[in-house]
């Protein structure tokens, strides 16, 4: 047997579609090497798989979820997974029968600083297999950590890492912001010109390190960017690290003050070390889904900081048609007020591809509450921007995660980032300030049901007076999420608006 015992699985499974019978009993061991970064209440996430190629990690299809909150990394820790305290999601996906190969990894999610699995000081096992029907057992051991990745280094890149005081009084504990700048290709042969400058704002829990894709695998970006009659913008990469998941760049109950200290810390540093003037009025804002929400919400929440904001499918702009779901009135958003299950995703074809109730039910087995706090994912970081803080210290829960019935009380005190609400109680003094600044693009088949709301804000958006907003809505027939995003052609809207 090897050194590090980690995962043993025995597998007792006898008839041909046993998958829904999986009983294991798990054996976790943390190598000694790891001792010292190993953090006791962590989340253990295994992940199997019939899909080969890659780790199971990346590509799950069954994943057990279980915390463990009293463990002492240098004994084994033994774990049934017919246990109370564990979860298991994915029994009707990974669909086999004996003799199937099935691909196992398994992840020790402890990151207290960012709500998702697969960052930065998590523990990952190295992956392994084994055949549906065998009583067998695998070592498998958490002998690695996750290594943060790296902004490529390049001399039109520039990286910026601040401590923020306010997100560190907030916290009790030092928290950092960042965010990675992309050179406009003449910057250093013209110093002292005047150049925009706008704020990429990522999709869902994106890093800073996006900036390596547009500059190593866009070519058609490349080409523009580095082209002598190409558009000479700032670019900056906005990082959305947050203990729940994606902070949204606003400021939250539960996150802390983000947008303060993005606009009163990070920003400030950002356009000091490139030289950029904020007298010029030439700062925007641009991103899609998630980073389409954040644009429209930072150019609303702080109308007179930024110049104008392009949106992208952004996330419900108004709470009215969250997806399909009406949280003020709604009864639970796991059904419809037909009876139906409420889909959560659609192909462009409108065909479900994901219930709301198997939505949750994911990001339920990914948090260590056993629900979905602290999934990481979507909906664990719409709870923890959109809503208050609970009496435990963690964020308060829009829905029940077994039921999805929607507590009224903390829906109402989700209004406060309803946009369409916001806007509607403040529009004579926001409407003059975001003229000329609003844009936004969405398809009319958007996989998250977005659109829904985009609608019924472009409704209202329509029907302002004094002054009637100048706001750019459009939607494209057939199209789904983010289908016509491209860096390209923000980059030249910005170039056509300032006149450069």
């Amino acid at each position: 047997m090897k050194k590090y015992l980690l995962i043993s699985l025995f597998l007792s499974i006898c008839t041909v579609n046993a998958i829904a019978q999986l009983d294991l009993k798990l054996k976790f061991k943390v190598a000694d090497s790891l001792h010292n970064s190993f953090h006791e209440g962590g989340r253990i996430l295994v992940h199997l798989t019939k899909k080969t190629g890659g780790e199971p990690r990346s590509k799950s299809e069954l994943t057990i979820g279980y915390t463990a909150n009293i463990w002492d990394a240098r004994k084994v820790l033994v774990l049934q997974t017919k246990h109370k305290e564990v979860q298991v999601y994915g029994f009707e996906k990974l669909k086999g029968k004996k003799g199937d190969m099935i691909y196992v990894q398994a992840v020790y999610k402890q990151n207290e600083n960012d709500g998702q699995e697969n960052v930065e000081g998590n523990l990952i096992s190295q992956a392994d297999s084994f055949r549906l029907g065998d009583k067998i057992v695998r070592s498998l051991v958490f002998q690695q950590t996750i290594q943060a990745p790296k902004v490529i280094e390049h001399p039109l890149v520039k990286t910026i890492k601040i401590t923020s005081k306010y997100l560190s009084e907030f916290s009790g504990k030092p928290r950092t912001i960042k965010a990675s700048i992309l050179l406009p290709s003449d910057y250093y042969d013209n110093p002292g010109k005047i150049y925009p400058i706008c704020y990429r704002a990522p999709g869902l829990n994106g890093r800073w390190h996006a900036v390596n894709n547009l500059l190593l695998k866009d070519k058609e970006f490349s080409e523009l960017w580095f082209s002598k009659t190409g558009p000479k913008v700032i670019y900056v990469f906005l990082d959305s690290m947050g203990p729940y998941g994606d902070t949204y760049q606003v400021d939250s109950e539960n996150n802390g003050p983000c947008g303060k200290a993005l606009t009163e810390e990070l920003i400030p540093a950002i356009e000091k070390m490139v030289g950029y003037n904020p007298a010029n009025k030439m700062r925007f804002l641009a991103g899609c889904s998630t980073g389409g929400w954040i644009v429209m919400g930072l150019q609303i929440f702080y109308p007179d900081f930024f110049d104008g904001a392009w949106s992208y499918s952004p996330d419900p702009l108004e709470f009215e048609h969250y997806g399909l779901i009406n949280i003020y009135e709604d009864e639970t958003i796991f059904y419809n007020k037909y009876g139906y299950l409420q889909p959560g995703n659609r192909n462009i074809y409108g065909e479900p591809t994901r219930s709301m109730k198997d939505w949750i039910a994911n990001e339920n087995v990914n948090s260590r509450t056993n629900n979905y706090i602290i999934s990481g994912g979507q909906f664990g970081a719409y709870n923890a921007v959109f809503g208050p803080k609970g009496r435990d210290g963690l964020p308060s829960l829009l829905f029940d995660p077994k039921t999805g019935i929607i507590d009224k009380e903390i829906a109402k005190q989700w209004e406060k980032y309803d946009l369409k609400k916001y806007l509607s109680a403040n529009w004579p003094m926001l409407g003059p300030k975001l003229q000329g600044k609003l844009w936004i693009w969405s398809g009319d088949c958007d996989g998250l049901f977005s659109n829904v709301s985009t609608r019924f804000f472009k409704e209202f958006i329509d029907k302002t007076t004094n002054p009637k907003s100048d706001a750019h809505i459009s939607f494209t027939a057939m199209a789904g999420h983010c289908q016509e995003w491209n860096d390209e052609d923000v980059i030249k809207m910005i170039a056509a608006k300032v006149g450069k």
